[in-house]
């Protein structure tokens, strides 16, 4: 291992077990999985390998205590919520030390996502007591229709290795403030983030059984007892379209609810009346946040013709100028990739774009030495038949393409299977509203690179998924409409 003694301090603090039913325990079969740190190469830890029994024993203890918590006060299940997120925030800089180490991001990305994690928490702790339902006089005056919201009940949570605190608590808080239990699968590659918040939440009074964390190398293998057991009735996952169809296939045998946060391939629309450093500004922002490896991320840049070589030259200009290295040292604003597959897909896209014609403006490289590294890149001149322009990036990658009007423009923005969001710089309002409503996405940035917020609904169309996660809409995926005619 080449931690630190700072370092390894912050990860010896994390339980490296599972969390089942309010204790900390081994894997049934003793089994370890390492953890690495993507900017070395090396592992940093071992967590424990859940086996299926590990995942039914985690089951049991959901459903052993969802009918007790759904009884639970909403006004104390909002105040367990509310003291995890403030301990979050107490504890931003050791969080954020064990985030970028499991995950690469600089700290200081690392540090806006506790913040943002942390924000989550705060949200539905005061959802939590603004669940209601409605009375109403029947049409013909003859009865009552009453409407009431009940929890769904115990939940399965898939989450992936990108935000490894963010994806977990705008599952985790929402089911909590609703009445749910929850199990909670972190990604292989990030499970420490998750491990630490069970820890947090635990101290913050949470009952035993509530939550539920399981740790495995094999998700199919470990979750798919859980996803036919008929006591599971939700499952909400956040990863890649073709996982995220597998996972609604096994689900239909149980008519899970579902929730589906899948892949994204955004595009960023510059008009010829942006303001173009406003534009290259949330430019950096959309497509280098998270090292590029982010669903949100700014995939294919759709820019006017009169101004596309304006921008171009700006966004190599800022490119060029940012710090590649490990998250932990001064300055750094780029990190690794997450392992060395991920950093092949990333080349393999480049390079078929290169050998079909475009031009690599800044970077399109691989970074020699330890570590899964990749230039920051900009390429220009990129071919309709490039793959990257149907497929997702997730790598620090900008492709350069001309459109000649604002049709073309929403024409190629549309022209993909996915619809999580799209980005729009432009100062003429007209337009702005037109282009909003043509675009097939579940969000959009309007003259910003950042659209995620807790307090707003997060979630796509098409093959980017279906649900929302954040906003007033956030808790609803977690609640059961019942009716009641009530005869006078």
């Amino acid at each position: 291992m080449s931690t630190n003694v700072t370092e390894q301090t912050i990860i010896d603090k994390v339980e490296k077990r599972l969390y089942v039913g309010g204790e900390w325990r081994d894997a049934a079969g003793g089994g370890t999985l390492s953890v690495e740190d993507p900017s070395t190469g090396e592992a940093i830890c071992e967590v424990a390998d859940a086996t299926p029994e590990d995942a039914m024993a985690a089951l049991d203890a959901a459903s052993e205590v969802q009918k007790e918590w759904a009884k639970h006060p909403p006004r104390k299940r909002g105040e367990i919520l509310r003291r995890a997120y403030e301990k979050l925030v107490e504890r931003i800089d050791e969080l954020a030390l064990l985030m970028t180490l499991e995950m690469g991001k600089p700290i200081g990305e690392s540090k806006g996502e506790i913040l943002y994690a942390a924000d989550f928490l705060r949200w539905f702790s005061e959802e939590a007591v603004r669940i209601d339902g409605r009375y109403a006089v029947a049409p013909n005056g003859a009865g009552r229709l009453l409407t009431m919201k009940q929890p769904v009940g115990p939940c399965l949570a898939i989450t992936p290795w990108n935000f490894p605190m963010a994806m977990g608590t705008r599952k985790i808080g929402p089911a909590i403030a609703a009445g749910c239990t929850i199990i909670v699968k972190p990604a292989q590659l990030t499970p420490l983030s998750m491990l630490a918040l069970a820890q947090i939440l635990e101290e913050s009074g949470l009952p035993p059984g509530v939550l539920n964390v399981i740790t495995s190398s094999s998700s199919g293998a470990t979750m798919s007892p859980l996803i036919s057991d008929r006591r599971l009735r939700k499952l909400t996952f956040t990863g890649s379209t073709p996982v995220g169809r597998k996972l609604m296939e096994q689900a239909s045998g149980n008519l899970l609810r579902l929730s589906m946060e899948l892949g994204g391939n955004a595009p960023f629309l510059v008009f010829d009346d942006a303001d173009l450093d406003a534009a290259v500004e949330g430019a950096m922002l959309a497509k280098m946040r998270n090292i590029g490896e982010a669903c949100t991320a700014a995939n294919r840049f759709h820019v006017a013709d009169s101004v596309a070589d304006e921008f171009s030259e700006k966004l190599v200009e800022k490119m060029s100028a940012l710090k590649v290295g490990r998250g932990t040292e001064e300055g750094v604003q780029v990190g690794p990739l997450i392992d060395d597959d991920q950093r092949g897909k990333v080349s393999d896209l480049v390079e078929d774009a290169l050998s079909k014609g475009a031009k690599a403006l800044v970077g399109a490289g691989k970074m020699d030495g330890r570590g899964y590294f990749y230039e920051p890149t900009v390429l220009g001149d990129v071919p309709e038949d490039a793959d990257l322009r149907q497929e997702e990036i997730f790598g620090p990658v900008a492709p350069i393409f001309s459109v000649s009007s604002e049709e073309e423009a929403i024409e190629a923005a549309n022209n993909t299977e996915y619809g999580l969001v799209a980005y729009v710089y432009t100062r003429d309002l007209k337009r702005a509203l037109r282009v909003c409503e043509g675009l097939e996405t579940g969000m959009v940035g309007l003259n910003r690179g950042m659209v995620s917020n807790a307090s707003a609904p997060f979630g796509g169309v098409k093959h980017s998924g279906f649900g929302r996660e954040g906003g007033a809409e956030g808790i609803e995926e977690y609640l059961e409409t019942k009716y009641i005619s009530v005869d006078l």
